[in-house]
């Protein structure tokens, strides 16, 4: 059936431009009019002198008005003619350029070619000349061969045959016999010849049938069959067959596995094991054996020895001084430090306008911030704001060694504090210049010159002392002195002249680490020397990486950062020490060795301290350990720096009786696994400012562990001492409240010995304690089991009264003994 059937050609009606109908009926009864309208495209046909007339007119400086377009001047005219005569010159200059790069690529080609031709020529004579003298040998050891036989022959023949046949007869018998022998011999010589060649040609490869047939049959490898090529070759060439031996220079470290050594060596692994089993040693692959075993293996085979220790890991990546022509100035890296709420943050808030401060809790700065700010006049300034409580010590030493100016901040109505002096010793032990920054000048009670005059006892004496240390009146609130406190610190760093080389390997110090849910460990780092680039691989103390996303202060991604710029550094494997050092490495192999090697280096040492030497101070440790009650705690911080300080304040509380021994310490949200050591221990859980997970939680509602947050220091500090306070025994006093006399001694039935006694200070009580005195030396402390008045028990007598007494179990009493009488009381004690 073809496509037309039932149905109608579509065709126009109609010529030229009127529309017309076209009737299109279906096989189902259905028709359809389309209306088709068709028009004709003119085509104009120049007139046979038109050309070179309009070629004439063009050639006129004028132009001709009559045949010139509408509205174009003379002017116009010619530039458009100027343009069309340099647009054709360019392009005969275009295609003369072109067919001069032709004809050099084409001279070129046929240079390369010629030069191919002649190795081509060289190599086949080459080849030709080297198959001519093994035809020539092969030649020679065939005759030498025919020749040894047909003796052979001749020799077998004459011995065989009788000598009464004639010689004739057996020279002619012979000849024929020993003729066709080496051409036999030949034969077989050359089909066997083939024959190994095919086998040898076609082993190694596989076809269809045996790969179906599963043949268990070993190919030999496409490798052996090169180095069989090569072979092959290198003996056609007359060249040596064996490959001479390269003799290196093995690095051996104090412990090496068999692979790594026959790696270094580039020797196979079974020669290895080979040899060191021939040595007695009966060790496999995956085994470590001792430097001086390896190196009897080395020379075995035939290398030399380089000895090295694990720390020359760290080789590559040490501090190179850069020439003075590489150094560019850089900006100053200034540091905020001064006691708790002096107003270093708010200060540091006035001069960037941020509200940093509202976001800490209680308005005190937990972690160091790194900020950059731009002056009015174009300086660029690195602030790093460090907190000011006492916990915080250890990151405030950090902070003065990665600065080149510390501002002393100093309250005007609160002068000179502990964290103050404590500043100010970081900053001289660091060597770096300061600038006072006396805050709060708004305040009634501000004194300036007290501030100046307690300074003047820690050695910083400022200008208006007539020393060398600025000062600065400043207030945060109202923005004073503020300019005065930037052009102070914009002077110091002109006299400082900072300098660094940024097209280098970076290098940097961790001001803070932390543990982000989304991205994992992050590192803020200040950037001391080189730039580093997104996609660089680095270690950074025990860790290293490769730098996935760069961020700056502002919250924004860069792709670089160079000298004395803080950022925060995504992509590493996990969270390092606030205070390590970032160097950029080569290769992330050279990373990861320099990293284990730290981390090992760092195990060994932390094993060395906590083990005892001797079995004498092994048994020491532990009655002293006896003796001591301990508060076990876990502690999960939001960032290092803040853990780190939370431990050191944990290993001050206590003493001689109480301490607190903290089981694990790290960063992130507070886990299973926490919950899970804590109940172990029966330890509470402390986060700062983290939480716990949903399964963390549950977990600890199940096994009863508690779990605390805070957001503030003061709070977790104040909360583990009152803890460690419940472990203290109580303190007993004594009151003394009486003595008494003995003036007589009674024997009484069924009572014993009892003493007439006159109270002669305070009051006797018979719920408390006694003590008997005989010249002074206490004889007896015990209880009282008797205490009357007469005949009556009594609860107590008053001084002046005579009483009498008897002590539970003890008789030994003489008058004139002294009885002491005394109470005892507890008090809680509590750890200052």
């Amino acid at each position: 059936m073809s496509d037309n059937d039932g149905k109608k050609t579509l065709g126009l009606r109609g010529a030229g431009g009127r529309p017309g109908n076209v009737k299109q009926s279906f096989s189902h009864g259905r028709t359809k009019n389309v209306v088709v309208e068709t028009k004709r495209k003119r085509v104009v046909v120049p007139k046979p002198g038109a050309a070179k007339t309009s070629a004439a007119s063009g050639a006129k400086a004028g132009g001709d008005p009559s045949r010139r377009p509408a509205g174009i001047s003379d002017a116009e005219l010619e530039r458009r003619m100027k343009a069309l005569r340099a647009a054709k010159a360019r392009e005969a200059e275009e295609a003369a350029a072109r067919e001069a790069a032709e004809k050099e690529r084409e001279e070129e080609r046929n240079r390369r070619r010629a030069e191919q031709e002649a190795k081509e020529r060289e190599q086949r004579e080459a080849e030709e000349r080297a198959r001519a003298k093994a035809d020539d040998e092969a030649r020679k050891q065939r005759e030498s061969e025919e020749a040894a036989k047909r003796a052979a022959a001749e020799a077998a023949a004459a011995a065989a045959s009788p000598k009464s046949d004639a010689p004739a007869a057996r020279a002619t018998a012979g000849k024929p016999a020993a003729a066709e022998t080496p051409r036999k011999n030949e034969r077989e010589q050359r089909q066997n010849r083939g024959k190994g060649r095919d086998d040898g040609r076609r082993s190694g490869k596989l076809t269809l049938n045996q790969a179906l047939s599963g043949d268990g049959r070993r190919q030999k490898s496409m490798a052996a069959m090169k180095r069989k090529q090569e072979r092959a070759r290198q003996k056609a060439m007359g060249g040596p067959v064996e490959r001479e031996k390269v003799i290196r220079d093995v690095q051996l470290p104090e412990a090496i596995v068999v692979s790594e050594l026959a790696n270094r060596m580039a020797e196979r692994v079974a020669d290895v094991v080979k040899e060191l089993m021939k040595m007695g040693m009966m060790v496999t692959q995956n085994q470590s054996i001792d430097a001086d075993t390896a190196e009897l293996i080395i020379e075995e085979f035939g290398h030399k020895v380089v000895r090295v220790s694990d720390a020359d890991v760290e080789d590559v990546i040490a501090d190179i001084e850069d020439s003075e022509a590489d150094l560019e100035p850089r900006p100053p890296v200034i540091t905020i430090m001064g006691h708790v709420d002096h107003g270093k943050t708010s200060l540091l808030d006035a001069i960037r306008d941020a509200k940093v401060v509202a976001g800490e809790a209680g308005g005190i700065t937990q972690h160091i911030g790194a900020y950059q700010v731009q002056t009015d006049d174009g300086v660029t300034l690195s602030f790093l704001d460090t907190p000011g409580h006492a916990a915080f010590t250890s990151m405030r030493s950090r902070g003065a060694q990665v600065t080149d100016i510390v501002v002393l901040v100093v309250a005007a109505d609160d002068s000179v504090m502990p964290q103050t002096i404590e500043a100010i010793n970081h900053a001289k032990a660091a060597g770096v210049p300061m600038i006072v920054a006396i805050n709060k000048i708004d305040k009634p009670a501000a004194d300036p010159n007290k501030v100046r005059a307690e300074l003047l006892q820690h050695e910083v004496i400022v200008e208006q002392m007539s020393g060398e240390v600025q000062d600065v009146e400043v207030s945060a609130v109202t923005g004073q002195g503020l300019d005065e406190l930037l052009e102070a610190i914009a002077l110091q760093s002109e006299i400082l002249e900072l300098k660094a080389n940024p097209n280098r390997a970076a290098q940097g110090a961790v001001i803070e680490a932390q543990l982000d849910v989304g991205r994992g460990p992050v590192a803020t780092v200040l950037i001391q020397k080189g730039t580093l680039k997104q996609g660089d691989i680095f270690v950074v103390g025990e860790q290293y990486g490769k730098v996935r996303a760069l961020i700056n202060d502002k919250g924004e991604r860069v792709t670089e950062a160079g000298p004395s710029v803080p950022v925060e550094v995504l992509g590493l494997n996990g969270t390092p020490e606030a205070g390590d050092v970032l160097n950029v490495t080569e290769t992330e192999a050279q990373a990861r060795e320099i990293a284990e090697y730290r981390e090992q280096a760092a195990k060994d040492k932390r094993a060395a301290a906590g083990a005892a030497t001797t079995l004498e101070q092994l048994m020491q440790k532990a009655k002293d350990d006896q003796n001591v009650a301990e508060l076990p705690i876990l502690v999960k911080a939001d960032v290092q720096g803040s853990a780190e300080a939370i431990v050191q304040a944990m290993e001050k509380i206590g003493n001689d009786e109480v301490r607190v021994r903290v089981l694990h310490s790290g960063v992130g949200a507070i886990s299973e696994t926490d919950i899970g050591l804590a109940e172990a221990s029966g330890a509470p859980v402390f986060g700062f400012n983290v939480r716990a997970n949903a399964s963390a939680r549950s977990t600890a509602n199940q096994k009863g562990v508690e779990i605390r947050y805070y957001s503030v220091i003061y709070d977790l500090v104040d909360d583990v001492k009152a803890a460690a306070s419940g472990l203290l025994s109580a303190e007993i006093r004594e009151n003394f409240i009486g003595y008494a006399e003995i003036k007589e001694v009674f024997k009484v039935s069924n009572v014993g010995k009892v003493a007439g006694c006159l109270v002669t200070e305070g009051v006797a009580r018979r719920s408390a304690g006694v003590r008997l005195l005989r010249d002074n030396v206490v004889i007896h402390e015990g209880t009282l089991k008797t205490l009357k008045r007469f005949k009556d028990e009594v609860a107590e007598v008053q001084s002046g009264q005579e009483c009498g007494m008897a002590f539970e179990n003890y008789d030994d009493i003489r008058p004139k003994d002294v009885i002491e009488i005394f109470e005892r009381e507890e008090h809680t004690r509590t750890l200052d």
